[in-house]
């Protein structure tokens, strides 16, 4: 049997009304049907990917960063695999300058999950191989970020994500 899959455009209070409101800017989605199951088009990857509660708060998280904070498209990763003690783990997002050094790590979580130690504990676990400046904890609702120097080992918690530059 051949499936057919309804691709929409989600923007209209049909589709936001099935999803918890996040704290984000409005943006659209391609989101489309499939055998029952909704998916979400990953504008990075360019790939249906199953619509999850983690997914929602990824997909939003990325849109902020690129279109609102400036990130590129281009240097901006989701789920970055890599080896932490000769396990595989993925980030969540990564950014990076034009360099190739990661600049930000975002590690998102469902709306319903509290953000906690043991959340901050898995970013700066991974960023033990990610080095990247800035870490980001989302769960769509609640973001919070840090500054690292990763000189000292020391970090500083930021008033907001810091935007893009140019010249990084």
């Amino acid at each position: 049997m051949i499936s057919i899959a309804t691709t929409v455009i989600c923007s209209g209070p049909e589709y936001v009304s099935e999803r918890p409101k996040l704290n984000f800017p409005s943006s659209s989605f391609e989101m489309r049907d499939q055998d029952g199951t909704t998916e979400i088009l990953d504008s990075i990857r360019k790939q249906w990917l199953v619509l999850t509660p983690e997914e929602w708060v990824r997909q939003h998280t990325v849109r902020y960063l690129n279109e609102h904070l400036g990130y590129p498209a281009g240097l901006t990763a989701i789920e970055k695999g890599f080896y932490l003690n000769g396990i595989p783990y993925r980030a969540d997002i990564v950014c990076y300058d034009r360099s190739g050094a990661a600049l930000l790590a975002v590690e998102c979580k469902a709306p319903e999950v509290k953000l906690g130690q043991m959340t901050f504990d898995q970013i700066g676990q991974y960023n033990k191989v990610i080095l990247a400046k800035y870490l980001v904890v989302t769960n769509g609702l609640t973001h919070y970020c840090v500054a690292s120097d990763l000189n000292q080992g020391q970090w500083r918690q930021m008033g907001r994500i810091p935007e893009h530059s140019a010249d990084r």
